[in-house]
């Protein structure tokens, strides 16, 4: 009998699996081993060690999570460019919207210059450029699709032809089809493909990979929301209903990465549960996608630090998100980001070697 409120999340990593045979169990078929789950029931919480799952794996839901959980992330292979999923990357954001939060329009109405900095990013280590042509910060004014389609495509059509792999950052229809046209090779959608009635036709019909990204009402917007009981196990129910639903409208899952959606419709304190209990999120079976960067979140802890002054809270945000089996990260500062990713990287490294 299976419970529908069980909820694994897997903790107490290890440096090495060395000498631990049948203790721990890797995590997505990456760069982490962890010894336990905690096991969530409602408001109840235990801890489950990895060496004592028998009883846990009798019932059928939690069967069916731990294997979605150790279950190795195939990578997508886009073209002459291949996306891993075994150790962490990095998304860098490209913005060519005038009201950028981030960068206050600098690349807007060039597509040259922004096709440039893309390069630039990419160079820097991005695996993947997201661009995007419309605002998603809170009371921005809603783009009409044609101009958004201006915006994006030039710039697109460049990072494409220079062998550089990019996403669309969009919830339109028509304009992830001008994108997937012009060179794009995932669909990047903050409503899931719920705020346009065509995207999941389109993204189906194109095969091609999607990020559904968490918002509490994303038909409507992606700030609303009225709050949470549980802020990581509703939104993890609600990514599986969203990934059902997706599936079931012609797009393979494993062609599906998951976002929670940091900073979208939800508080401080959502956002600080939602990074602690990321591992959590391994339970969907698809590769993790982590959005914090420069987030309202750090200006909140760090003495309101305005947008330009957040890099170190968002590499914080961004390492914890690693530490938690993050596959990718999707971020302004690429190049420091890299930077931190490769250092973790050869922290686990010379673990994996023994002491």
């Amino acid at each position: 009998m299976s419970t529908t409120s069980l909820h694994l999340r897997p903790i107490q990593f290890v440096d090495t699996p060395i000498g631990r045979d049948g203790a721990v169990a890797r995590l997505a078929g990456g760069m982490l081993w962890f010894s336990a789950y905690e096991v969530i029931e409602d408001d109840r919480r235990r801890t489950v060690a990895i060496d004592d799952l028998d009883a846990l794996l009798s019932d059928e839901r939690a069967a069916k999570l731990h294997a979605a959980i150790t279950a190795p992330r195939a990578p997508l292979v886009l073209g002459a460019r291949t996306l891993r999923f075994d150790q962490p990357s990095v998304a860098g954001i490209l913005n060519v919207t005038p009201d950028s939060f981030s960068d206050g329009g600098a690349l807007h109405d060039d597509p040259a210059s922004a096709a440039s900095a893309g390069v630039a990013l990419a160079a820097a280590g991005a695996a993947l450029i997201d661009v995007g042509g419309e605002s998603t910060r809170p009371n921005a004014a809603t783009v009409w699709e044609g101009d958004e389609i201006t915006r994006v495509v030039p710039v697109i059509e460049r990072l494409a032809r220079s062998g550089t792999l990019v996403s669309i950052d969009t919830r339109k229809a028509s304009v992830m089809e001008a994108a997937l046209g012009a060179g794009a090779a995932i669909v990047n959608d903050v409503s899931a493909l719920l705020w346009d009635d065509r995207a999941l036709a389109v993204v189906a019909k194109a095969g091609c990979p999607v990020v559904l990204m968490h918002s509490p009402e994303p038909s409507k917007g992606p700030h609303g929301g009225t709050g949470y009981q549980d802020v990581v196990v509703e939104v993890f129910d609600w990514l599986a209903d969203r990934i059902a639903a997706v599936v079931a409208g012609g797009v393979d899952r494993a062609r599906i990465i998951v976002d929670p959606g940091i900073g979208f419709g939800k508080s401080l304190s959502d956002n600080l549960a939602l990074i602690n209990g990321l591992a959590l999120f391994h339970g969907l079976g698809c590769p993790i996608l982590l959005g914090a960067s420069r987030k309202r979140m750090i200006g909140a802890l760090s003495n309101e630090a305005p947008v330009g002054e957040r890099l170190g809270g968002s590499i914080a945000l961004a390492m914890a998100g690693i530490a938690s089996g993050a596959q990718m990260l999707r971020v302004h500062d690429v190049a420091e980001t890299v930077q931190a990713v490769r250092v973790w990287r050869g922290l686990r490294d010379r673990a994996l070697v023994g002491r």
